[in-house]
């Protein structure tokens, strides 16, 4: 199992960009995600999963706009992660690139929380936006769990709060 480590060793041995084998760990991580956030997530054969799987196994083929980073252990497998995409947004006043960031799926197995997993993961995946792209910012949505670590690694709340419209769509 993975014991108490400082951030720069979790980024030097542990972190690694996922692969395309990775695509069911990301949906795993999602689904604790979406769990700790209240959702029923069904189970292993719940029909959002097959979806999220082939989606991930997409994007995990497309490493110049998309890229996640997770942490294995040795006997657990990935226990940690964080996912993000690129997106076109148009220029503006405070920002002249062509496209955004968007972080997502950060989540941790719960016997590994609170060891600096997930953090490491959303570090990876900044320097990947800041060294690898063209982002001129990046975009998250916090859970009250999670703002502290987003604050502490210099994200701030927007002006302007998030607001959702669902179409009929499923």
């Amino acid at each position: 199992m993975i014991d108490e480590v400082t951030d720069s060793q979790i980024r030097q041995t542990l972190v690694r960009r996922a692969g395309a084998d990775d695509a069911e760990s990301l949906v795993q991580l999602r689904a604790l995600m979406l769990a700790a956030m209240g959702n029923d997530v069904g189970g292993p054969d719940a029909p959002w999963r097959a979806g999220a799987r082939e989606w991930f196994a997409g994007q995990l083929a497309s490493p110049d706009t998309f890229a996640a980073y997770v942490v294995e252990d040795p006997s657990a497998g990935v226990v940690a992660g964080a996912a993000g995409n690129v997106y076109a947004h148009p220029p503006g006043p405070r920002d002249s690139s062509t496209v955004r960031g968007h972080l997502y799926n950060v989540s941790t197995h719960p016997d590994f929380r609170r060891r600096g997993l997930a953090k490491a993961c959303v570090v990876a995946l900044v320097d990947w936006f800041r060294d690898e792209t063209a982002v001129g910012q990046i975009e998250l949505h916090a859970t009250d769990e999670g703002v502290d670590l987003y604050r502490g690694l210099g994200f701030i709340e927007s002006a302007y709060p998030t607001l959702r419209f669902r179409t009929t769509k499923a």
